[in-house]
């Protein structure tokens, strides 16, 4: 028998044998040549895998390091202008930014500051 990963093959045609957990009996039986093997050979048998970190290239993984995760505190301070009554002052006019804190299926949470007295809250959509 010969061991490559979790599988093992018959020394004497190359076949696949069958996994030696799944088999009744005592003996593991090759079905293309008949030849036999103990189970007890494989009692202690132990598959260790590992894969190096560029094994698996995919087009998504290279996009992962332009992938902003993160905004600095002077991206977040002004942010886009809007016609929106602050609740303290009554200024008609906001700074707005919006951040996936949540789950991706639901909403964003918008961050509003007033650009008159600073006053700062959030809503969830």
């Amino acid at each position: 028998m010969s061991v490559v990963g979790s599988l093992i093959f018959c020394l004497d045609c190359g076949d696949l044998l069958e996994n030696p957990s799944t088999v009744e009996g005592i003996e593991i039986e090759c079905s293309q040549c008949q030849a036999k093997y103990p189970k007890s050979k494989f009692s202690n048998l132990k598959v260790v895998t590992s894969t190096s970190a560029d094994a698996f290239p995919s087009s998504l993984k290279l996009k992962q390091s332009v992938v902003k995760t993160s905004l600095g505190r002077d991206e977040l301070k002004e942010g886009a202008t809007i016609k929106e009554k602050c609740p303290k002052c009554g200024n008609d006019e906001m700074h707005y930014y919006t951040l996936q804190l949540r789950s991706a299926d639901e909403g964003a949470t918008v961050f509003y500051t007033c650009t008159n007295c600073g006053y700062k809250f959030r809503t969830n959509n």
